[in-house]
């Protein structure tokens, strides 16, 4: 399966999920300014289970604001809470939630400060490129398509990707200095920051979009970018029996060289 592409259709795992769509989608038609109704995630990738989640998002027109986008969420917000097919739906197992989101679809690189990343720009962006319309696709959801797709500009990518594999190598300095003061659950923290902002300068390297950075790793890894090696590295670097200064240093060494390796120019 391509990781962008034509526009999709979902697949809903039951027919709660798709009755809930559909009631959500009904709240939102003929409402000013609505473009589309999207569903995203897995119902929109066709993985979904029965106990998934339903994920949405509402794209305004072109012309919309922020004001506009936050009464329609809370309009929304008010009606989950007291629909009764909805209510029904989210009372259907442990794990099943409807996650519904006004977007203006306007995405806005940040420059990040010493903090580090990782962000959700890349993200935000995938996973809106991969949403599931209900009904026909809207001219802002089109044009947002043709926007982004097949990745944003050169230059903004080569910046972001210097950005993010600063961060991971400065987070990545920080697992030594930390292990060496008794500091290991600091130093595992400064790891996993920078084992995320590691996948995220992979995607950004290879000009493909993902769709998160703490789940989905086997499809994305081995399947969108066809590095079933790689991902089979990925998997035990976080894999510690136990919190220990040697093994910390050496899992953030071999995170380096897999940065050096796999994202760079």
């Amino acid at each position: 399966m391509p990781p962008t592409g034509p526009v999709r259709q979902p697949v809903f795992p039951t027919d709660q999920h798709r009755q809930a769509a559909e009631t959500a989608a009904r709240f939102f038609a003929g409402r000013d300014l609505v473009d589309s109704v999207l569903v995203t995630n897995s119902i929109a990738r066709g993985v979904a289970v029965a106990g998934s989640d339903l994920d949405m998002n509402v794209l305004l027109a072109a012309g919309a604001g922020k004001a506009r986008a936050d009464a329609l969420q809370g309009e929304w917000d008010v009606f989950r809470a007291t629909d009764p097919r909805l209510l029904a739906f989210e009372a259907s197992g442990p794990f099943v939630h409807l996650h519904l989101d006004v977007t203006l679809g306007q995405f806005v690189p940040a420059v990040w400060d010493d903090g580090g990343g990782p962000d959700d720009f890349e993200i935000g962006i995938g996973n809106l490129l991969r949403a599931a319309p209900l009904g026909s696709p809207g001219e802002h959801f089109l044009q947002f398509m043709q926007q982004w797709s097949p990745y944003y500009n050169e230059g903004t990518r080569i910046q972001r990707l210097q950005m993010v594999c600063a961060a991971c190598r400065y987070d990545l300095s920080f697992v030594p200095f930390y292990s060496a003061r008794g500091l290991v659950f600091q130093a595992f923290d400064r790891l996993y920051r920078a084992f995320q902002e590691f996948l995220q300068a992979l995607f950004i390297a290879r000009r493909i979009y993902p769709i998160a950075y703490n789940k989905w790793i086997h499809e994305q890894v081995a399947g969108w970018l066809g590095l079933p090696a790689l991902y089979e590295q990925l998997t035990g670097i976080l894999a510690l029996p136990a919190l220990e200064p040697g093994a910390l240093n050496d899992h953030a060494q071999r995170l380096g060289a897999l940065l050096e390796d796999w994202a760079g120019e």
